[in-house]
């Protein structure tokens, strides 16, 4: 948001300087992000005066150049060619002497000594538009008899400078989105802190009708959409170029000067907050506005020319036959306000902000009206900005009030009550401020006291504080104001602090695998818990079914229109996004909570219950695992490097491997996946290579390894596991070999399984180290070579006991697995 301090100055009284006054809004809340000095004219006018023509002659070698001798009142008259068809010798012109920069748009270009058809040309003799204060072209700049012979320019024009002040405005501030909404907060600052000061606000004495000529008749058929819609007729109206006070305004803030009529309505909404717009009330067929929806696929081209369609939620301001305006966003080139209008509609509105929000993002259209609209204005400002515009038309089109004022409101909106406790407020804030200053800083926001007791206030917030509707928003606003800086830091802390064991254990377990995977060369992202609908709507994964997607009441978009029920669309975004960018090799974790719907689980008494929310941990990686040089060649990620991570992070947090159940994944998210479950069924890891067709879908031409762990489930199984300590035994281990011949469907976690069941107290460990397909094996069939720790605690094993346990491992696993020893 863009601030004139001249303009604010209108509405409040104070003498700080820019900088100053920076540091004040800042304290308020209002951060200001940068302060600048700006001239209404760029260059300020520098290097130009005032000058008389003395002589003006024909040019010898040339039949429309002039040779003038001007004095600039620095002694000896300086000799101008000038090829401009009204130079008379008489007259007080504008000179830009030697080495005064002139500006052209982003272009400039400096005064210097110069030779034109062979006659010397000591400056340039201008007009207006070669040096900012108009646009006209026609001739050179005439002034009156009285001006000044050598008076700089810029005193002659009165030209000032001005500070423009940039605030960054959080979304909950809509109503510090105009002038007076910062002096508001400006004046209940300085009120606070001491100074003398005082609040205006133009009163709206000068508006009158002065007939009825241009009726308009308002109909409003979405009354929850457009909560109130006001307008008047202006007729007889000149539309032409604004005035120079005008232009400078909008021009300081960054506002791009049309007409005056465009202006006005401009003007009044950076001065008041309240958006605007303004009709060709020729193009009003039937003098009717209707407000309504349901416009579905009709055609309708904005000022800027380009075409929209509008959609069935789109609110939209017609006449008796067509739309004229989106409303709220952008208004129609048909309707629109030119040069040969004469007669206006003004518009001011109150709409509902989610409906502006919606129609500007489906037609990807941000502008100043709609941002405001977005985040909600003063609906009971609508008349006093109406009037103001109107007041404005006629001092500065000549035009007349043709119409009373047509207000339709069907349901006033009223402030929010609040009850404000001292006790309470004291409480939050830290301090005791006294009832006398929490009542100063309410009022002087503009909250209304109706009622006041020995405990504390009710007040009525405005409603065009939508931030404000609870007592602690109330306590903000009043400790804002008030001063974060004067609330001295306690000696004492007044609260108890709990430690959730548990939670604190959790959290110290996911910052240790964090730690663990940013040094094995992964990168932590952040993705947002809102997602597209596409992902899951009409799509065929069978692990994430649209029925239990929670979806969003009112939409951003749809590509935020539901909460996500797993961490992988956010990262094969970051994929996508860092492989377009040719960042090929990458490693990627998340960890955040995931969300389901359950409909089985709801019940009247407990309709929370069928939403679930989980705590998840996600890994990608796509590309090179080793990236050749010289040294050595390319070296491809495989589903092995992405399942040694998972393994040291069950490791890590303490999951035995063995209490772990390897089972295939039927989760289509796979081509090739496993699943990791407990005893009891709880799957604590999903991974495996996601499927060709997803990557497609998702613009991703390389494999994708992803692994899911449920943290949720994870933790419960952890916190079972009883943590046991042995002794180190001081007998030697034996070491086995096994090859298998199997069916290529038989994994190796179904060996493991089968061997540690076989013999559960010698067995300690087993471990694949080769797998071989193809030649020289049956169609169907895969070599496993395995290998067996075997260890006494209480001894050492002898052959006869080692060949024992050998055996009735080889029984069973053939047995079981239909393998074959090799």
């Amino acid at each position: 948001m863009n601030i004139s301090y001249k303009w604010l100055k209108e509405y409040v009284d104070f003498d700080l300087e820019p900088q100053d006054l920076a540091a004040a809004l800042t304290s308020t809340g209002l951060e200001v992000g940068s302060v600048e000095e700006v001239e209404t004219i760029r260059g300020g006018l520098k290097g130009l005066f005032v000058g008389k023509v003395l002589t003006c002659e024909e040019h010898p070698n040339s039949d429309h150049l002039h040779v003038t001798t001007v004095d600039l009142g620095k002694g000896e008259p300086q000799q101008i060619v000038c090829g401009a068809a009204n130079i008379a010798a008489g007259q007080k012109v504008i000179v830009a002497d030697l080495g005064c920069v002139l500006y052209d748009g982003d272009d400039s270009f400096t005064i210097k000594r110069s030779k034109l058809r062979g006659v010397e040309s000591l400056g340039m003799i201008c007009a207006e538009d070669e040096i900012g204060v108009g646009t006209s072209h026609d001739g050179i700049i005439v002034l009156p008899e009285d001006a000044q012979v050598g008076m700089p320019a810029a005193e002659y024009y009165q030209l000032d400078s001005d500070w423009l002040i940039e605030i960054d405005i959080t979304a909950n501030r809509a109503d510090a989105l105009s002038h007076y909404g910062v002096a508001r907060d400006l004046y209940a600052w300085l009120k606070q802190n001491g100074y003398e000061t005082s609040l205006h606000r133009p009163d709206c004495d000068k508006f009158a009708v002065d007939n009825n000529d241009l009726p308009i008749e308002v109909k409003i058929e979405n009354p929850d959409a457009c909560r109130r819609y006001a307008c008047l007729s202006i007729t007889d109206c000149e539309v032409k170029e604004s005035p120079q006070w005008l232009k400078d305004r909008l021009n300081v803030i960054g506002v791009r000067p049309i007409n005056n009529i465009v202006d006005i309505t401009n003007y009044v909404m950076m001065a008041y907050g309240q958006p605007m717009h303004c009709f060709d009330a020729d193009m009003v067929t039937g003098r009717q506005i209707i407000v309504k929806d349901k416009n579905e696929g009709k055609k309708f081209i904005t000022l800027d020319g380009e075409e929209h369609t509008l959609g069935e939620h789109d609110l939209a301001i017609c006449n008796a036959e067509e739309p004229m305006c989106i409303a709220g966003v952008f208004g129609g080139k048909g309707s629109g306000t030119y040069e040969n209008t004469r007669n206006v509609v003004l518009e001011s509105a109150y709409f509902h902000p989610t409906w502006i929000r919606k129609s500007a993002r489906r037609h990807g259209l941000s502008t100043d009206s709609s941002f405001r609209f977005e985040r909600g204005i003063d609906p009971n400002g609508t008349i006093y900005a109406l009037k103001q515009a109107a007041i404005l038309c006629k001092e500065l089109a000549d035009g007349k009030v043709s119409m009373e004022v047509c207000d339709v409101y069907p349901t006033r909106m009223e402030g929010f009550p609040v009850r404000l406790n001292y006790e309470y407020a004291d409480r939050l804030i830290g301090k005791q401020l006294g009832a006398d200053t929490i009542k100063s800083i309410a009022t002087s926001l503009e909250m209304e006291i109706v009622k006041e007791d020995a405990e504390g206030l009710d007040l009525i917030v405005p409603p065009y504080r939508v931030d404000v509707k609870r007592p602690c928003d109330v306590i903000e606003d009043i400790l804002r104001i008030y001063g974060y800086n004067n609330v001295e830091i306690p000696t004492e802390l007044k609260s108890s602090l709990t430690i959730a064991e548990e939670a604190d254990k959790n959290f110290h377990r996911e910052d240790i695998v964090s730690e663990q995977l940013v040094g094995a060369g992964f990168n932590e992202i952040l993705n947002n818990s809102l997602t597209a609908q596409a992902y899951y709507e009409g799509t065929e994964l069978n692990a994430y079914p649209w029925e239990q997607t929670v979806k969003i009441m009112n939409p951003l978009s749809s590509d935020l229109g539901v909460m996500r029920q797993t961490l992988l669309f956010g990262g094969l975004e970051s994929i996508r996004r860092n492989v377009n960018r040719k960042a090929q090799n990458l490693r990627f974790f998340e960890v955040g909570n995931t969300y389901r719907y359950e409909q089985d689980r709801w019940s009247e008494e407990s309709p929370i219950k069928a939403y679930r929310q989980e705590y998840h941990l996600a890994l990608w990686i796509t590309g090179k695992r080793v990236q050749g040089s010289w040294a050595h060649a390319d070296e491809e990620s495989t589903f092995y490097e992405l399942k040694a991570n998972v393994e040291n992070i069950l490791r890590r947090v303490g999951m035995a491997q063995n209490a772990l159940v390897a089972e295939t994944s039927q989760n289509n998210i796979f081509d090739k996946g496993m699943e990791l479950k407990t005893r009891g069924g709880k799957t604590i890891v999903e991974m495996g290579i996601l499927s060709h067709k997803l990557l497609k879908k998702m613009d991703i031409a390389q494999a994708v390894f992803y692994a899911d762990v449920n943290w949720t489930e994870l933790m419960k199984a952890i916190r079972k596991n009883k943590l046991q300590f042995q002794e180190i035994s001081k007998y030697p281990s034996v070491s086995r070999d096994l090859a298998l011949l199997l069916d290529s469907n038989i994994e190796f976690a179904q060996i493991e399984e089968i061997a540690r069941q076989t013999e559960k107290k010698l067995l300690k460990k087993v471990e694949l180290f080769d797998v071989y397909e193809g030649k020289n094996l049956p169609e169907g069939k895969k070599s496993y070579a395995v290998n067996f720790i075997l260890q006494d605690e209480t001894k050492t094993l002898n052959d006869k006991a080692i060949d024992a346990i050998m055996q009735k491992l080889i029984k069973n696993i053939t047995t079981k697995l239909g393998a074959e020893l090799r």
